[in-house]
């Protein structure tokens, strides 16, 4: 690996390196080398978190006096970073470490943690520093989307099985989403509607998604596309599914993993864009995942789109 010298002409800035020890990609070596190729143009100061939400501490307090904070981990390092950031002057930068990654994948940002860090240090290089705008769910930000009903009693799920996420990746949401249908969760009557601005309902709700960014997910290499036209630059787009059965699902599945347009203008979804908020309101408690991590489940929520509120450095663009 070879790692560019700074220029005289490249001001020194501080970097904050944020590292999950426990993200399915991060060992000892890749913190390691990360650290030095981000030390070979800029100071750096790198911690380590101890547990959930620890990661938004981090930022919090990295925001006092970093310029940039670069998260080494996966979607949910990414997203508490991202909540310690927002409304800072503080950019984030996304390194992968997770076993998906969507979010830096969605950026451009190289697969190999080294390789990604060289391109972060190319775009502060050249102030590829852009504001972007982020969901919040009951004052909770969201880099990519909030999930109600059945995907986040997916996501509980897989997160109930510890450390076989690790291992099994992919394979295990594939298991835990045939469990969750068969045994967890409940498909005889609706679980929330949500409201609309404009006076505008969606009843009958069993599985809807909030998308501050596209692509969903990826399955292996395959994203899998729900709404193309949700951008980090525009308002939320909302997908509901109109009848909840498993020929339904598996019909959209295979449209989200094949077709580039997602699941826009399908007739089994109900779609909504340009949305600067909106209310679900729970018929039980709903389960709900941000991010691609769960909540907890509630009766109802609040969902708030907020512009141009994080520095986001863009290697891809």
């Amino acid at each position: 690996m070879r790692q560019a010298k700074r220029s005289r002409e490249e001001p020194l800035l501080k970097l904050l390196l944020i590292v999950n020890p426990s993200a399915s990609a991060v060992s000892p070596r890749t913190r390691v080398v990360v650290n030095q190729v981000l030390s070979s143009r800029h100071e750096v100061r790198t911690v380590l978190t101890t547990g959930r939400y620890h990661a938004s501490a981090l930022a919090r307090r990295g925001a006092e006096w970093a310029d940039a904070v670069v998260a080494l981990g996966g979607d949910g390092t990414l997203n508490e970073a991202a909540n310690g950031l927002a409304a800072s002057e503080t950019a984030l930068a996304a390194l992968p470490g997770g076993s998906t990654n969507v979010f830096a994948r969605m950026l451009g940002v190289p697969d190999d943690p080294m390789d990604a860090a060289e391109a972060t240090l190319r775009a502060l290089a050249e102030g590829r520093i852009r504001r972007v705008g982020l969901g919040a769910v009951n004052r909770r930000y969201f880099l990519l989307h909030v999930g109600l009903g059945f995907d986040a009693a997916v996501v509980e799920r897989v997160e109930r099985s510890g450390r076989l996420k690790r291992a099994l990746n992919h394979a295990l949401f594939i298991w835990s989403t045939f469990e969750v249908w068969l045994r967890h969760f409940d498909s005889s009557l609706p679980h929330f509607r949500l409201e609309l601005p404009g006076g505008r309902s969606v009843i009958g709700g069993y599985f809807a998604v909030f998308l501050n960014s596209n692509p969903y997910t990826y399955l292996g290499r395959r994203p899998f596309d729900f709404a193309p036209e949700a951008t980090l630059d525009g308002r939320l787009v909302m997908l509901s599914v109109r009848r909840f059965t498993a020929v339904n699902m598996i019909r959209l599945a295979f449209r989200a993993l094949l077709d580039s347009d997602g699941l826009v203008g399908n007739p089994l979804v109900r779609h909504a864009t340009d949305l600067r908020e909106a209310t679900m309101i729970g018929h039980r408690p709903v389960p709900v995942q941000v991010d691609g991590e769960f909540a907890g489940r509630y009766d109802s929520l609040k969902i708030t789109h907020h512009p141009e509120v994080l520095r986001l450095v863009t290697p891809g663009d």
